[in-house]
């Protein structure tokens, strides 16, 4: 029961706020030297000698997994993916395509809405940085939808839902990570995500169509501005959105022609936002200095997470925890869908209080051999988590995208109007989620 005392105490951890690579390091090393105490305990006599060479032998492989970690091909997409897309978000990327995709919707009701949704899935393509997605929406968006009177909880749940789209579409931060977990190829989790990633996108817009028809107080239609013609609306808009979407084809186009691994595309990439950051007048040395930066602090928070969590899983399995967890799931009723129901309610009951990088390092882990017993397809087993990874975004009390967008938007919004608003899209994702699992052929995956 060690290892199982060992998970919740971490979790705790978590919840109260403590960082999460050294919750996993510290916890691993308690839990650790007691392991190696009661394994000795039986035989008795126990000396400090045996005490410490079995905890020494525990953790023996630990710098062969970091060494690993660290020269692992897959990882080295991360970081110039996210170079990528904080130098795109440093570019102003954002405020070009909302002001000019604004012109086209606005005049349909509920279409500043509807515009929103659609730049979030462009920024997902392009940048997949959440935070970043959210922050410039919500500096942006959420003014302009406010000012023309609409709702305050749609106008919030439209922009943190249209924010965490980078969670799922790729190049998605959250494939790459359960690309490494899975042992499955980069491009193959994001060729199966595009069907999920567009389905979500069409049921947010459905939504928002069918809730301002019903309602068109929530999201009136913006008064057409005179002197100016749609056709110069639509150029401004095409402007806007073709060298954003040239780079998006490159990478993407690049990893599914199999012309490029997802790390040589990434930094295609990470070149191709310079290159843009140029064309846009934007580029000079302290916007890249600070990119680097940033890209280098989110990096170290990754690694640092992994090498806390592979300590963490060492001290899991050598305590047999593993064993009574798979013993459970495997003889649950309902076989495979029993596995599933209960898996996809744990991760989104996890995702209400922790990252999807430590639900990806530490939970899926314990899951993957027990979905590879019981033949499901591990493909669609992947894109099932990521689709369920990305409502942690979302849910309160601790979504990240909540407190994003609480920390831009004007101090008439509450906090309720935000958890208010984000309800809604996340029973959209449910219903999206659940759809994957009941009819898995209809998104090409076995199932």
């Amino acid at each position: 029961m060690i290892g199982l005392l060992m998970f919740l105490a971490a979790l705790i951890l978590l919840v109260v706020g403590y960082p999460v690579a050294f919750t996993f390091g510290a916890v691993a090393l308690y839990f650790g030297a007691l392991s190696a105490l009661f394994e000795l305990l039986p035989d008795g006599g126990v000396t400090i000698a045996d005490w410490w060479s079995e905890f020494l032998s525990m953790f023996s492989m630990m710098p062969f997994r970091i060494y690993s970690i660290m020269t692992n091909k897959i990882l080295m997409a991360i970081p110039l993916f996210i170079f990528m897309g904080i130098v795109l978000q440093k570019s102003q990327l954002a405020e070009r395509l909302l002001e000019s995709m604004g012109t086209l919707f606005g005049k349909v009701r509920g279409g500043l809405a509807i515009s929103t949704v659609l730049i979030g899935a462009l920024l997902a393509a392009s940048t997949g940085v959440v935070g970043a997605s959210v922050v410039a929406m919500g500096v942006i968006s959420l003014p302009i939808m406010l000012r023309h009177g609409y709702d305050k909880a749609l106008s919030t749940g439209t922009i943190c839902a249209s924010g965490t789209l980078g969670q799922i579409i790729p190049p998605s931060i959250v494939l790459i990570v359960l690309a490494d977990v899975f042992q499955l190829p980069v491009g193959d989790l994001f060729k199966s995500a595009i069907g999920p990633g567009i389905a979500l996108v069409g049921v947010y817009i459905l939504y928002i169509l069918v809730v301002s028809f019903l309602k068109p107080e929530i999201a009136p239609a913006l008064e057409v501005e005179e002197g100016i013609a749609y056709s110069t609306s639509v150029k401004k808009a095409l402007l806007a959105i073709i060298p954003p979407l040239t780079l998006i084809i490159l990478v993407l186009g690049s990893i599914f022609a199999g012309i490029a691994t997802p790390t040589e595309s990434a930094s295609l990439g990470a070149l191709g936002s310079i290159i843009l950051a140029l064309l846009y007048k934007k580029l000079n040395y302290q916007m890249i200095k600070e990119a680097s930066l940033e890209t280098v602090k989110t990096t170290s928070m990754v690694f640092a997470i992994l090498v806390g969590a592979t300590a963490f899983s060492m001290v899991f399995v050598y305590s047999g925890a593993d064993d009574i967890v798979e013993n459970f799931m495997t003889h649950l009723p309902g076989d495979k869908w029993g596995f599933l129901i209960l898996t996809m309610l744990i991760i989104m009951f996890l995702g209400f209080f922790i990252d999807f990088f430590e639900i990806s390092y530490i939970v899926v882990p314990i899951l993957l051999p027990i979905a590879q017993k019981i033949g499901i397809d591990l493909t669609w087993f992947a894109i099932l988590i990521a689709l369920n990874l990305q409502s942690s975004f979302l849910t309160p009390p601790f979504g990240f995208s909540l407190f994003y967008l609480k920390g831009v938007a004007p101090a008439e919004v509450r906090t309720t109007d935000i958890y208010r608003g984000v309800v809604p899209f996340i029973i959209l994702q449910i219903i999206v989620l659940a759809s994957i699992v009941i009819f898995p052929t209809l998104y090409g995956f076995k199932g």
